[in-house]
């Protein structure tokens, strides 16, 4: 009789057990769905503000033109005689001009054009960019914004219009699934020194970028590198894979990385690698992978090439 008891009493402590270790299991299971169901949520949510700013009035969708300088006088509007034509209908046919002196940009306007700067009405003439011009002064007219910009020994007008049809047109990007997996923990290397890196943007130009160092990752047991630049607060990351051409864009991906805690630790996340802006435009200026970061291997993770 006890020994019935004893075996009784064995088996419901074991079924008992096995319960509470199944309930165990189940609770992790569901912790982890719970939080990789967080974690996509997160990357949607950022996919979502992505591209939101895509199809701002002034964001790379809107780009309508991108206009070199050259020394002197550079005529604009809507007519087909000037040295920079706005598209048709947009503004005065001859709106004015822009003057290229050194590195100083004056915009000279007609009393047809009605062009703002920053928001004010421009008199006659008025100084829109110098060697000194921290952030760039918006001139508009309707639907149409434009700024100067530099790069390298060249002095451009960059044109947004606010109507422009890739903006109404545009209806999302195709991504890869997104997946924890490619959220890896990852290590900055830092340089010993000051060191610069090529990068050579899509006009041909190459200048020296400062780089605080590499960001070294393991996939499947094998690390990887990556050339970093600096960002303010993050590290900017320009990169190219075996999917480039195929499922991705052919020159390459970005992404932005925080920098490394105070042990040294960070994550590359690749669920937030994006298309460069010259995917959706030829008026924008990207910068090309350097060639040490070319990866060998395929990341499947973040955004592809169909929109």
């Amino acid at each position: 009789m006890k020994k019935l008891f004893f075996t009784a009493t064995l088996a419901s402590i074991i079924l008992s057990s096995c319960s509470q270790t199944q309930e165990t299991n189940m609770q992790s299971i569901a912790k982890v769905a719970d939080t990789d169901s967080s974690y996509v949520a997160s990357i949607n949510q950022w996919h979502a503000t992505r591209l939101e700013n895509l199809q701002k009035e002034d964001g790379w969708l809107a780009l309508a033109g991108l206009y070199w300088l050259e020394p002197g006088e550079n005529t604009f509007g809507s007519g087909k005689g000037n040295k920079i034509v706005f598209p048709e209908g947009k503004v005065a046919a001859q709106a004015g001009s822009f003057v290229l002196d050194g590195d100083m940009v004056k915009l000279q306007v007609s009393k047809a054009a009605d062009v703002t700067l920053n928001g004010e009405p421009v008199q006659q003439q008025a100084v829109v960019y110098t060697s000194g011009t921290e952030h760039a002064l918006e001139m508009r007219h309707g639907s149409l914004k434009w700024v100067v910009i530099k790069r390298g020994d060249k002095y451009g007008v960059r044109l947004w219009d606010a109507e422009s049809e890739a903006r109404e047109a545009f209806d999302g990007i195709e991504r890869y699934p997104v997946l924890p997996i490619w959220k890896l923990e990852a290590r900055l290397e830092q340089n010993p020194l000051p060191k610069q890196i090529l990068i050579t943007n899509v006009l041909g130009q190459t200048s020296q970028e400062p780089s605080p160092g590499a960001v070294v990752f393991t996939v499947e047991g094998k690390d990887y590198r990556l050339d970093a630049l600096e960002e303010g607060e993050e590290l900017f990351i320009i990169f190219a894979d075996k999917t480039n051409g195929t499922d991705t864009y052919g020159s390459g991906r970005y992404l932005y990385m925080p920098k490394p805690d105070t042990s040294g630790k960070t994550f590359i996340d690749f669920n937030k690698a994006y298309t460069p802006p010259c995917a959706f435009t030829g008026f924008a200026t990207c910068p090309l992978p350097p060639k040490q970061n070319f990866l060998s291997i395929s990341i499947t993770a973040g955004e592809k090439s169909k929109w």
